[in-house]
């Protein structure tokens, strides 16, 4: 049987998704490690704002038509709601809350993108299994929620920590918005230019962000701790353009289902990262958090798996996004 996906060596398919897997599941542990010696808006512009011009570079080496006002503007518009609201919550909430814990409730961003689409409404929603997942997944989140609401009333859950949860939940939001102005966009650009402007655009946004919080007068390069400066490095080289690169290499090679697993991965190795790395303490109720929002997202994507036929690759790429 003939197959849509080209021929690709086994071990860079295997050098591929542990690049997806482990060096996204990271990112949550290396931001957090970033803003603890540099200010978190203008660790925020230099991660994107670097990846984003040396993506740029590529894409012209590679033929790509640079300038054009319509893709500009769309992809504006959903870096602005993915990178710089939907990432710019993480780097903000990771201020007071453990890696781990911003990892597990991001890990509903499937769940939101089925609840946000409603193009697709009709379709999703007659599927017990969807449904399921999206009840469960929020179940999940509110568990978290209620632990967090009870630690608050006996002293062990700060206010500002109470007020960077609830910001979690827009984040996902933010996100899953700026993946369908993306996805609905109808641009013609290939997945790698759109990205690197809206890298370059959040970048930029974070640089102004940083002047309005005053983090720009009192930045000083010289005093960031050398391993926030690589801890930056890993997130521009490995979570942004060797992350991506290799993400949408895979969807190119291989099937969409398989690709889509970094789902589950993802937040399982920023937990680890943190509880091992970052000395995070993890409770139970968070891990059956964790879990249950997981097998959520398994219930949500669990037709998809059914198709005998992948998606084409710049549709779930603006999914995963």
């Amino acid at each position: 049987m003939k197959t849509n996906q080209p021929a690709a060596s086994p071990v860079l398919v295997i050098v591929a998704f542990a690049i997806v897997w482990v060096v996204w599941g990271s990112t949550y542990f290396f931001i957090q490690v970033a803003i603890h010696g540099f200010p978190p808006m203008l660790m925020g512009a230099v991660r994107f704002l670097t990846a984003g011009i040396l993506m740029l570079i590529w894409c012209a080496i590679k033929g790509d038509k640079i300038w054009s006002r319509k893709d500009i503007i769309t992809s504006g518009i959903s870096g602005f709601l993915m990178l710089f609201i939907g990432m710019g919550i993480v780097i903000w909430t990771e201020q007071s809350l453990p890696s781990a814990m911003v990892a597990i409730m991001v890990s509903t961003n499937p769940i939101w993108f089925v609840a946000l689409d409603k193009d697709n409404w009709k379709v999703n929603l007659k599927s017990k299994s969807t449904i399921s997942g999206l009840i469960l997944g929020f179940g999940g989140v509110f568990l978290l929620f209620g632990e967090a609401i009870f630690k608050s009333s006996q002293g062990a859950f700060s206010h500002q920590q109470l007020i960077a949860l609830l910001l979690l939940l827009i984040g996902p939001i933010g996100w899953c918005t700026g993946s369908l102005v993306s996805k609905k966009s109808g641009s013609t650009a290939p997945a790698r230019l759109n990205t690197a402007w809206q890298m370059v655009i959040a970048g930029i946004l974070y640089i102004f962000a940083g002047a309005i919080h005053n983090e720009i007068g009192t930045f000083h390069p010289t005093q960031i701790p050398l391993q926030a400066w690589l801890a930056v490095g890993y997130l521009i080289v490995f979570g942004s353009i060797f992350g991506f690169s290799a993400y949408v290499w895979l969807l190119s090679v291989r099937p969409a289902t398989q690709v889509s697993t970094h789902s589950y991965v993802n937040p399982v190795i920023a937990v680890l990262l943190g509880t091992f790395f970052g000395n995070e303490h993890i409770s139970t109720l968070q891990l059956i958090g964790l879990f249950v929002i997981l097998f959520s997202v398994l219930l949500v994507n669990l037709t998809k798996y059914s198709f005998k036929k992948s998606k084409p690759a710049d549709e779930v790429l603006a999914e995963a996004k």
